[in-house]
């Protein structure tokens, strides 16, 4: 059987599901998964060491009330503002120093299981410089 088919016992009847990956909307089943978030943009994307502590938006899409901001490893306390607005606060002990620091936004996965849903995952990186 392809890997993009189950089959399920329901009640006394057995049912074939077809699966798709990154179809969810297609697959009943995937009512609890969440969408993995996208990072379009941070503002600022630019900053002077001595600004701390400032506040981060992230923009971007698919965003749920369990999403987080995370600079360089460290997840920070967010507010998710709507399905496309975070904002977190950066602070001097989280920025000791002048450099580029990798923000990503990540969504705990759902309790979907292995029924072929993809749910929650971690965004592609902006990059915070500080001067």
């Amino acid at each position: 059987m392809p890997s993009s088919c189950r089959i399920v016992l329901v009640g006394s009847c057995l049912v074939m599901l077809l699966l798709l990956p990154g179809c969810n909307a297609l697959n009943p089943l995937c009512g609890s998964a969440r969408p993995s978030p996208s990072l379009a943009s941070i503002t600022p994307a630019t900053m002077a060491l001595a600004q701390l502590p400032l506040p981060l938006t992230a923009t971007g899409g698919h965003f749920v009330a369990s999403s987080v901001v995370i600079v360089n490893g460290t997840t920070l306390a967010t507010t998710v503002v709507n399905s496309s607005t975070l904002t977190a606060t950066i602070t001097s002990s989280l920025i000791p120093a002048a450099g580029s620091y990798k923000v990503v936004v990540q969504t705990p996965s759902g309790n979907s299981g292995d029924l072929g849903c993809s749910s929650g995952g971690t965004s592609s990186a902006q990059f915070l410089t500080v001067n």
